[in-house]
């Protein structure tokens, strides 16, 4: 018998399931399986998670609202839910139905006054020798609303999109009904020692989406109505229109703002001069009051997002998952920011000797 026959040592193979090596080789390769999985359904879920997100801020919305209604009315919550949701429901009906005919005119009347303008922008850059022609300007913004993502194009027509939204207004009823009892069956799921963190971290990003939105929704009501009022009094063309839009546009931080100031600044401008310098100057005070006053004393409090952060999510967001994650990008980027906060704090209570240094500036 050789020497390397006489020290020959058998050492488990696939087969031996139950030997500690195979085992732990199984799980690491059971967590890229699982990882690769959980990638996957993502992308093929994709559409299904945003309105689940969705449904999740409209009710933290309504919890909101609950709340606030609480400390003037003292009556059952869901009572005070109730009367939320009714409220909204009336605003959405005065808006939609009572206005719906003038606000479809006028709709009608912006595109073609805003393609008109478009051509203008066209031609005058022609005179000035830049190579870009009207048609080009025209197909460049056509081309920019249809790539809007290709998640949502399942969801591009209007049952489509009127069956996703009554879904997610659905879930969000349900949710914000008894929030407790969904964040219960989460922790459940969760071992008993990660359970208190994960109510501090839902806490947490209960507490931060409701002055988040609030903020929003503050925001959008002064843009809106402040807008609707100024354009009114200086005569500039479907005031009405142009504060209801810049009153919607105002939930998506950044982006909106540049969309609703350039509509204004177009229709502004097709009265003449001297309209279109006056819609420009409204449209820069309010920004300034929004930006400068609602903003810092309501939404900047509870999540202090850096503006490129928030603008770099909604690219990456908006590519991705279409136009709810443009919409839903800021809540998104606030939980993960609270998650990863609270993360930290839990690490630093369990090693209190790791001091993370700060960078020199």
């Amino acid at each position: 018998m050789s020497d390397a026959q006489a020290f020959h040592v058998e050492e488990p193979g696939p087969s031996e399931v139950r030997s500690p090596l195979v085992q732990e080789e199984l799980k690491r390769a059971g967590v890229w399986f699982a990882l690769a999985i959980a990638v996957a359904l993502v992308v093929i879920l994709a559409q299904p998670l945003m309105l689940i997100l969705g449904a999740l801020v409209l009710a933290t919305m309504m919890d909101g609202g609950t709340r606030l209604l609480g400390r003037i009315l003292p009556i059952s919550r869901g009572w005070r839910l109730t009367i939320v949701l009714l409220g909204a429901v009336a605003f959405m009906a005065y808006t939609f139905y009572l206005t719906g005919s003038s606000l479809a005119a006028q709709a009608q009347a912006m595109r073609t006054i805003v393609e008109a303008q478009v051509m203008r922008i066209g031609g005058w850059m022609q005179q000035l020798g830049i190579s870009a022609t009207p048609s080009d300007l025209k197909g460049l913004a056509t081309q920019a609303m249809s790539s809007m993502g290709r998640v949502t194009a399942a969801v591009g027509t209007a049952v489509g999109a009127i069956t996703s939204g009554v879904m997610m207004l659905v879930l969000a009823i349900f949710i914000a009904v008894e929030p407790k009892l969904y964040e219960r069956g989460v922790a459940w799921m969760l071992p008993i020692e990660k359970r208190a963190h994960f109510y501090r971290v839902a806490d947490k990003m209960g507490w931060t989406l409701r002055r988040l939105m609030f903020g929003r929704l503050i925001g959008m009501a002064v843009e809106g109505v402040g807008t609707w009022l100024l354009l009114w009094a200086g005569g500039v063309p479907m005031a009405g229109l142009l504060g209801i839009l810049t009153g919607l546009f105002a939930f998506l931080p950044n982006i909106g703002s540049i969309i609703s100031g350039v509509l204004i600044i177009l229709v502004g401008f097709s009265g003449g001069t001297d309209t279109g310098l006056y819609a420009f100057g409204v449209y820069m005070v309010v920004q300034i009051i929004d930006g400068y006053l609602i903003v810092p004393m309501v939404a900047k409090r509870a999540t202090d997002l850096a503006p490129a952060l928030v603008l770099g999510a909604q690219i990456l967001f908006g590519a991705l998952f279409g136009i709810m994650g443009l919409f839903l990008a800021d809540p998104i980027v606030a939980m993960i920011k609270v998650y990863l906060e609270e993360r930290s704090k839990a690490m630093k209570e369990r090693n209190p000797a790791v001091v993370v240094p700060k960078p020199a500036a």
